[in-house]
Order: structure tokens, then C-alpha cells, then sequence
């Protein structure tokens, strides 16, 4: 199994490149967010079982090289590593593609079976444009379009919208919106939805005369299926 970590803390890095060694792993390694994104993307499709990349580095941060990645159809599972206990800060980087995360310090053994995990699960294939109608999102472009229009979303609309559109005709909870966008250990105001649902109906349903985004009374919202 090989994988790919970029990590600037030296030290940290190089503990991580023997313990994985030790545990039976192919390691490459590398110290900057630009130098990851250019290994991750010049060596061949499938090279990586998995990615270890933090979020703090020099020159690209872990945010932007998991962005350009999944932009580039690289769909290699990543595993986000941050010194930050922010919950935002553990959603922006599942928002934006990556597949789990651990916040430092963290076990080792916490490590391996984090990565094994994501190992086991294998890379996605590339997502399908989701529809519902005139309606669409690319997950693998980052766009949201209504007929031909772009739609400027935030990461957290955009993952929201996702949500909804796979689940398409069903009503979701507010439980189950939270702990599919935000964070399963969220604990703040849940009316945070309501908040993101008004903005995204402001966004691709008022300019355009729909009501796309359904409220379903004591059952939370559902996006109507309207193809």
C-alpha cells in the first residue's frame, strides 16, 4: 500500500514515514502544499491507496491542495491532518473533498486504522453531475448551474446542495442535514439550517421563480424531483 504525506513539521513528518514503513506502507514524502499537489498529480492514475495531508503547509495550503485535486478528477482518499479543534474548520476541509481527518496530536494506532479504512473503502469513482431538473451540480467541477446560469455557492451551500440533490423527493431532517454537511459532533445552534436553507432558496430558486427546496413540516426539507 502506498501513500503519499505532506506534512512541513519535519520531525512529525519523518515519524510518520517510519511508523507507516514499520506497519508495512510504501511512504512518499513531501513538505509543501505545492510540492504534494505535483507529486499527487504527476505520478500515474491510482499511484496512492491514500493521502496524509495537513492543512497548515507553505505555499499551498492543505485546503486549496485538496481542492485542486478533486478540480483534477484525482479522487485518491485523503486524510486531513490539523493542529486546529475548530468544527468549521474539520467541515471546510470534508467540504471540499476530503474523505476523513484526524486533529493533532493523535495515535498512531488511531492513524494506521483511519488510513486502513480509507484504504478498504478505495477511491470513488468520479461523481455524476446531480440533477433535478433544470438544476444541476458537478461535484467533481465545484459548479452549480440553474438551465445555463452558473450559481456562485459558499463550500458549505455547495455541500448542502449536494446533500439535498442525492436525496432528491425524500424529506431529510434537520439531524440528518447536520451530520451529513456540518459534523456528526456539531453542538451548536441547529437552526444553522434553516439559515443555509434560506440562503441556497435565495440563490437557485427566487431569481428564477421556482420553489425547488420544499419545507416539510415536522419532517425537515426535501428537494422536489422536478424531472
Amino acid at each position: 500500500m502506498r501513500v503519499l504525506v505532506v506534512e512541513d513539521e519535519i520531525s512529525l513528518a519523518e515519524t510518520i514515514r517510519d511508523g507507516l514503513t514499520s506497519s508495512g506502507f510504501t511512504v512518499d514524502l513531501t513538505h509543501d502544499g505545492a510540492e504534494g499537489l505535483w507529486t499527487a498529480t504527476e505520478q500515474p492514475h491510482g499511484a496512492y491507496d491514500a493521502i496524509v495531508l495537513d492543512i497548515m503547509l507553505p505555499r499551498l495550503s492543505g485546503y486549496e491542495v485538496c481542492r485542486q485535486l478533486r478540480g483534477r478528477g484525482v479522487w485518491t482518499p485523503i486524510l486531513m491532518l490539523t493542529a486546529k479543534d475548530g468544527e468549521y474548520d474539520q467541515a471546510d476541509a470534508l467540504d471540499l473533498g476530503a474523505d476523513d481527518y484526524l486533529i493533532k496530536p493523535f495515535s498512531f494506532v488511531v492513524l494506521i486504522a483511519h488510513l486502513r479504512a480509507l484504504i478498504r473503502r478505495g477511491a470513488p469513482e468520479r461523481p455524476a453531475v446531480l440533477s433535478a431538473g433544470d438544476l444541476r451540480l458537478d461535484p467533481a467541477e465545484r459548479r452549480v448551474l440553474r438551465g445555463d446560469t452558473p450559481i456562485a455557492v459558499t463550500p458549505r451551500e455547495f455541500a448542502l446542495l449536494e446533500f439535498l440533490l442525492r436525496h432528491r423527493g425524500q424529506a431529510v431532517t434537520k439531524t440528518a442535514i447536520i451530520e451529513n454537511v456540518w459534523d456528526a459532533h456539531f453542538d451548536g445552534d441547529p437552526n444553522i439550517v434553516e439559515v443555509y436553507i434560506g440562503y441556497l432558496r435565495k440563490k437557485i430558486d427566487h431569481p428564477f421563480g421556482r420553489n425547488a427546496i420544499e419545507t416539510v413540516r415536522g419532517a425537515g426539507y426535501r428537494l422536489a424531483d422536478e424531472g
